[in-house]
């Protein structure tokens, strides 16, 4: 069932992919005026970045990924910040008709998506996910920042290509953060009968060379991480590449697309 995140790259996604400021959870409530009272599903949940915070807004938070290893590790984070309203499903966007099942009908205040929607069909997965959603209630698609190589700086480009000369391939996926990767979920949201609104949150940041080398780590297959024997040679490749630079700041914007129920 998994996408090949598991094992080695499920812990530094856990240890180095950056949580999300807590504006963007003041964003989701208001856009679905979640309560208390209130279900939320986070759909392709990793590790719980997403899910967590939002557990403490809300009655439940169900965390859906098709990886046991990012679920494993969810599940202590779970455990070990005290949150027990939260539970965990092995499964992926072809499942949610078995979820509605599960949860029945109108009973979600919001799915929320994690910068994973392009792992997903989304122009199945929004009609899909209507039933389970209570009036109000809605999608949101959540990014958290342009990938760490294609970013407008000089230190970014100079990743992007000390990692194409490692791969030997063109890196241009965006991950669903561009503008128009944006613009065809919305489109596809209002054609699944939602109404769309987009909020953004911008924050800066800075990371030094050992955040953005397990960022890299984080966002690879199994099969793409360089194997341990490499790692000293691929982390000094970097360091090389981006030589004198030690600290890399960003200019993160979180963008939440929201989708409402109509």
């Amino acid at each position: 069932m998994g996408l090949g995140f598991g094992g080695e790259v499920a812990r530094f996604y856990q240890r180095y992919r950056r949580g999300y400021p807590p504006a963007v959870f003041d964003a989701l409530v208001e856009a679905f005026g979640l309560t208390p009272e209130d279900t939320v599903v986070d759909l392709g949940c990793g590790t719980g970045q997403l899910t967590l915070p939002i557990a403490a807004r809300v009655r439940a938070v169900v965390g859906v990924d098709p990886e046991p290893d990012m679920l494993e590790l969810a599940r202590q984070a779970a455990r070990d910040q005290l949150f027990g309203n939260v539970g965990w499903l092995l499964g992926a966007d072809t499942d949610v008709p078995a979820l509605a099942a599960l949860l029945g009908d109108g009973r979600v205040g919001a799915v929320t998506i994690g910068q994973a929607l392009h792992w997903m069909d989304h122009d199945t997965l929004f009609p899909r996910l209507r039933p389970l959603l209570r009036p109000g209630g809605g999608v949101a698609v959540v990014t958290n920042g342009t990938p760490l190589w294609l970013q407008d700086t000089a230190w970014s480009r100079a990743l992007r290509g000390c990692l194409e000369q490692w791969r030997g391939a063109e890196l241009s996926q965006p991950c669903g953060t561009d503008a128009a990767s944006q613009r065809r979920y919305a489109d596809s949201l209002v054609a699944a009968g939602y109404d769309v609104e987009q909020r953004t949150v911008d924050y800066t940041d800075e990371i030094d060379l050992d955040d953005l080398v397990g960022g890299v780590y984080s966002a690879l297959s199994r099969d793409a991480l360089p194997a341990p024997e490499q790692r000293t040679e691929f982390a000094t490749r970097i360091r090389d590449a981006l030589h004198p630079e030690t600290r890399f700041p960003e200019s993160v914007r979180v963008t939440v697309l929201a989708g409402r129920r109509r």
